[in-house]
């Protein structure tokens, strides 16, 4: 899966290609500056993702983001923009451009990981059941283990933001993270990133959490059910 990085400054270019890097396998690739990234698109690279500087010479993030919007083979393509100001109207703005998310600098991987995950579709019961290199009961048992887990959670982690315990809060969510992760819930190990970063900094309600969970929660169930039925491939 390819991800393009695109920034003029070339510290922040590797220091995001390092995090990208430790987030999976991914091949990325680099830009130095807008007009560069916009002549290997438009030379046909059709990378999953781009995270792409906010301000640039040449061309900018946004001015990037507006031709690749316009592009009939581009435009739905994940676009993330990057950039050390983090006030609220120029958030705003990114959203308005058509932006797919906006990490504010300096990078942290919890900030990156959502973006990244949520590429990625759910895994068929039998696609998780042979990568793990276990049996359908198995996997049945861990499902169902991590169906409780995820319930337990809510009541847990919404007394630790009640105290201010941020970090207990992430320890978590990284942990149940990693455990829809490890049975092929994709998608539900996405929205626990989202809202593992935001606990982390201070910016998520338990009731985002809590909603977090409540999906996270179905999705098991839902997997759950395609393994009882016998439908272990999508």
């Amino acid at each position: 899966m390819k991800v393009l990085v695109v920034d003029d400054d070339v510290v922040s270019r590797m220091m995001l290609m390092h995090l990208v890097d430790n987030c999976g396998k991914y091949e990325i690739l680099e830009a130095e500056d807008g007009l560069d990234a916009w002549r290997q698109l438009e030379a046909g690279l059709r990378p999953a993702i781009t995270f792409c500087d906010l301000r640039m010479p040449q061309l900018s993030g946004t001015e990037l983001l507006a031709r690749v919007r316009a592009h009939p083979e581009l435009s739905g393509m994940p676009f993330v923009l990057v950039s050390a100001a983090n006030d609220g109207a120029t958030i705003d703005e990114a959203g308005a451009l058509g932006a797919d998310g906006y990490v504010v600098k300096p990078f942290r991987i919890e900030g990156l990981r959502p973006h990244l995950m949520a590429l990625s579709a759910d895994e068929a019961p039998a696609e998780s059941a042979q990568r793990l290199g276990i049996d359908v009961p198995r996997l049945a048992l861990y499902l169902d283990a991590l169906e409780r887990q995820l319930l337990e959670a809510g009541p847990a982690i919404a007394a630790f933001l009640m105290q201010g315990d941020l970090l207990a809060s992430r320890q978590w969510l990284a942990r149940l993270r990693a455990g829809c992760s490890t049975l092929g819930l994709h998608g539900a190990a996405a929205r626990l990133a989202r809202v593992e970063a935001g606990a982390d900094g201070g910016g998520e309600t338990a009731a985002a959490v809590a909603q977090a969970l409540a999906a996270a929660r179905a999705d098991v169930v839902r997997q759950a059910g395609l393994l009882a039925s016998g439908e272990t491939a999508h």
